[in-house]
């Protein structure tokens, strides 16, 4: 029981980050599609919290939210896509959210520790860029 409880097997932190990878890729089900499946109704609304306009901000944020959260998920170019997920993510919590009450931040926040444990850690044995190292070795 004690081995059980404080010692990490290299299958269990591999499968933990393949869990969060696809955990924190689920920004693409409920931030990034409904982004693009309402792009007008986000644009009106859309702020402008980098200085490029709306228009170019939403759809920085898409390219973040929904398609860089699908090659996180699968584990493919893992720590170039977590780049602009970390930025949008910098960005909803610091500069769009600004003024707002930390419960407006939470969930900005939360994605964006889990970004930067993926980019440090990279993306384990599960993923395609393992695979892809493991071919060219």
């Amino acid at each position: 029981m004690q081995k059980l409880l404080f010692s990490t097997t290299e299958i269990a932190k591999d499968l933990a980050l393949a869990l969060l990878r696809i955990g924190g890729a689920l920004m693409l089900l409920t931030h990034g599609w409904a982004k693009i499946s309402d792009f007008t109704g986000y644009l009106a609304k859309f702020s402008d919290p980098i200085g490029l306009g709306p228009a170019v901000s939403l759809q920085l944020a898409i390219f973040a939210e929904f398609f860089c959260a699908i090659l996180v998920a699968i584990g493919f170019l893992t720590r170039l896509s977590l780049i602009p997920m970390i930025i949008t993510m910098l960005v909803a919590a610091l500069i769009a959210h600004a003024d707002d009450p930390f419960s407006s931040k939470e969930k900005s926040l939360l994605f964006l520790l889990v970004f930067i444990v993926l980019f440090l850690l990279g993306p384990g044995k599960y993923s395609v860029d393992a695979q892809i190292k493991k071919r060219n070795y």
